[in-house]
């Protein structure tokens, strides 16, 4: 049993971890709404607002995450490994990065047509950082570790899918697009939105860490 082990047993535990990021995934869930609007919206100026607020959530992450950070090098116990609430955070970053990055690649490409398999791909982003929410609220003491194992499986399952729908647009889209420039640019931006769901499920495999660790 390593130091930290110890002294989560013989000193009150530091709760404050667990809300903060809470709120971290909370922005995730904010972020992926705002894109599936931006991805929805057919007005380029509505859309450019929408990737304004994205931009402005992305920083609001950011934030959350720095204050974790600030927050593990300050306390003396956690409620868990320090590396893994780092690594976990670390993760849920990448997430809202990975967000803001299609967002970005939507207003930088310019990006006209909409291909279903996005707003597809924006769905599953969505559904995957609602479990990974879940999974935070539910490692608090691990009170629920079944809703942990649950919502971590529900995010593997999810990716795997995205996986699917990735491979299949990429294919469709070598098949049918004729200009270059434009298979690029859509390219990156369903590379960018898979990164987010693979971004969820490296958060996910955290948490599963986390249970095998403390149980």
């Amino acid at each position: 049993m390593n130091i930290n082990k110890i002294l989560q047993v013989l000193v009150p535990k530091d709760h404050k971890f667990i809300p903060m990021l809470s709120a971290a995934t909370a922005n995730l869930q904010l972020m992926s709404k705002k894109l599936i609007e931006t991805l929805s919206e057919g007005d380029w100026d509505k859309r450019r607002a929408l990737i304004n607020e994205i931009e402005q959530l992305e920083k609001k992450g950011d934030e959350l995450t720095h204050k974790i950070f600030h927050s593990l090098s300050a306390s003396f116990i956690t409620p868990f490994d320090r590396e893994d609430i780092h690594l976990l955070a670390s993760e849920i970053d990448n997430v809202a990065d990975y967000i803001h990055g299609t967002a970005k690649r939507l207003y930088i490409y310019k990006i006209q047509n909409i291909h279903d398999s996005m707003l597809k791909m924006a769905d599953l982003i969505q559904a995957a950082v609602e479990e990974l929410n879940k999974a935070i609220l539910s490692i608090k003491d691990m009170n629920d570790p079944q809703q942990v194992r649950e919502s971590c499986t529900r995010i593997h399952a999810i990716e795997t899918h995205a996986d699917d729908i990735y491979d299949m647009a990429i294919s469709q889209l070598f098949e049918k697009e004729t200009n270059a420039i434009e298979v690029i640019k859509v390219r990156e931006v369903w590379l960018v939105l898979e990164k987010a769901v693979d971004k969820c499920e490296d958060a996910a495999d955290v948490l599963m860490s986390i249970l095998v660790k403390n149980s």
